[in-house]
């Protein structure tokens, strides 16, 4: 096993949390939707104001990391993590900021249950550009992951200041009702999901109406199924939201299998 370089004490990444991270499913020796994730951390760079992503060492990084992990075969979580480098005085970057680029692997395993949820008190802030990016300030998520596991369940569903539905804590949110399906807007505060847009084009292969929207928590309650998405877990169905209970769906069956 080669351990990656250590990240050095003044990275800002450490200090501020000022970078972002993508973390891809390694299959059968292949890295799963390499370009679109390479695509949406070269997007948040933009965002950030950070330099133009260097892809090709992206990719070879990622490409590594399993073997370096001594992981040869089998199923593996990629982690890519782009910090904003060193130097700085406080929150001012330097005029010509050096981007730090680390890939790590470990390997994991398939989940195959159904998902339980409760209804996390952290909020999503909307408002922000982070709120839809992969930084490295992911400390709601982490807080709401812990009132999901202090409560049992394996999951926490996040509102915005809204109030509207926005995602879980690790997974984007959707639910079908009336044989129609439907996820929060990005508006709302949500990741662009590597594994959501692969799910909306499959409902649209599948002739299925999908809508994007802002909406309150009260939908799940109404709600014929649900369901969380990322890039490890796949679709995974949900069986529990707080009280509400779920039967297995033919369309979360099929929507499975497409992705």
């Amino acid at each position: 096993m080669i351990p990656p370089p250590p990240v050095p004490g003044d990275d800002r990444g450490l200090l501020l949390g000022d970078g972002l991270f993508e973390t891809l499913l390694w299959l059968d020796d292949e890295l799963r939707c390499l370009d679109a994730h390479l695509d949406r951390l070269a997007t948040g760079c933009e965002t950030l104001g950070l330099p133009p992503l260097d892809r090709d060492e992206a990719a070879r990084l990622c490409r590594a990391a399993p073997g370096q992990a001594g992981v040869e075969a089998g199923r593996a979580a990629v982690r890519l993590t782009l910090t904003a480098g060193s130097g700085g005085r406080g929150l001012d970057r330097p005029d010509a900021p050096e981007v730090r680029l680390v890939a790590r692997a470990a390997a994991t395993q398939p989940v195959s249950t159904s998902a339980t949820l409760i209804l996390a008190r952290t909020r999503r802030n909307e408002g922000s550009p982070a709120s839809r990016l992969k930084t490295l300030s992911y400390l709601d998520n982490v807080l709401a992951r812990a009132e999901a596991r202090a409560a049992g369940a394996d999951e926490a569903v996040m509102l915005n200041n809204r109030g509207d539905l926005a995602c879980a804590s690790a997974a984007n949110l959707f639910w079908i009702t009336g044989g129609k399906l439907f996820t929060p807007a990005l508006s709302c505060g949500v990741l662009n999901g590597i594994t959501r847009a692969r799910v909306l084009n499959q409902a649209a292969a599948l002739g299925v109406e999908t809508a994007v929207v802002a909406a309150s928590v009260e939908v799940l309650e109404d709600a014929e199924a649900a369901f969380l998405t990322n890039s490890l877990i796949g679709v995974r169905p949900v069986s529990r939201f707080e009280g509400r209970l779920y039967a297995p769906h033919d369309l979360v069956t099929r929507l499975r299998a497409g992705v």
